[in-house]
């Protein structure tokens, strides 16, 4: 019999029966757990959980489901939701003038190792429109002034809203969002830098690591916060480089590191392995 796949997310104060609970309204239902993972977190006092289960599409839908489990959640304080595993988030790609995070998530979508859909791309700069409309993918020019700011995020609002954006991702977006967007963005929107910072601050960061003789290199994805740079941290990655290497090669190992690390965090967070724990986070791998 054919099944539909959901994953179940929740957090929650720590406490006895929750595992019970949740499994005990899933078996009444005709689901089978197909994956589970959980976390409790004696720092906090707070319980993390995700289930991947199936159920009979004839008896169950996404909204049923939803309202069937809110009284549950409701009784142990969940921060939660149900997702449907078959429907495919909606991401809005950000970019100035580095393009190789743009085009390493261009090809896994196209390659379909990244189960999303990419309705729009937004660049403060042309550079890249050629790359987009050889994915067939429209392109959205919304330049920047210093009189501007203001009306460019209004427009960036507004496709949000036309698309119906699930996510949206900074690939190397160098623009600050203002603490208004990212308040209303919270939880869905991810950005990608170097792991230096706070350290070599400002333009060719690279160059200023090499200067200073590093051995470590890295990158950092985490939500956007109005907190510069200091969003929850989803993943990290570093590579080692040596004395021979010049600026131009640290770089080359740099965007290969921003590459991975950013296409993790995406691919966690469409696969709804993420949940916020205050300022951090826990990934159910």
């Amino acid at each position: 019999m054919e099944h539909n796949d959901y994953i179940l997310t929740l957090s929650c104060p720590d406490t006895t029966g929750i595992v019970y609970h949740v499994t005990g309204f899933l078996f009444e239902r005709g689901g089978n757990i197909l994956d589970s993972q959980q976390f409790g977190d004696d720092s906090t006092g707070l319980f993390f959980l995700r289930i991947h289960f199936d159920v009979p599409p004839t008896a169950h839908t996404l909204e049923s489901l939803r309202s069937a489990f809110a009284p549950l959640a409701e009784k142990f304080k969940m921060d939660w939701d149900i997702h449907a595993r078959k429907t495919r988030a909606r991401l809005l790609l950000l970019v100035s003038k580095q393009g190789h995070c743009l085009n390493d998530l261009l090809f896994r979508w196209h390659s379909d190792q990244l189960p999303v859909d990419i309705p729009a791309i937004v660049s403060n700069h042309r550079d890249f429109e050629p790359l987009a409309k050889s994915y067939g993918i429209p392109f959205h020019y919304l330049p920047l002034a210093a009189d501007n700011k203001a009306e460019q995020e209004e427009a960036l609002r507004t496709l949000i809203a036309q698309e119906k954006i699930d996510l949206v991702v900074l690939a190397r977006y160098m623009q600050i969002l203002s603490p208004a967007l990212c308040e209303e963005l919270r939880g869905r929107a991810i950005n990608i830098h170097h792991s230096f910072l706070p350290s070599f601050k400002g333009a060719r960061p690279y160059w200023q690591a090499h200067d200073r003789g590093v051995k470590l290199i890295g990158a950092t994805a985490h939500y956007v916060t109005p907190d510069l740079d200091e969003g929850p941290i989803i993943e990290q990655e570093v590579a080692r480089v040596e004395h021979g290497m010049d600026p131009e090669r640290l770089t080359a190992v740099g965007r290969d590191v921003e590459c991975l690390v950013l296409a993790r965090a995406v691919k966690w967070h469409v696969e709804n392995r993420i949940l916020l724990n205050g300022h951090r986070t826990v990934v159910f791998k």
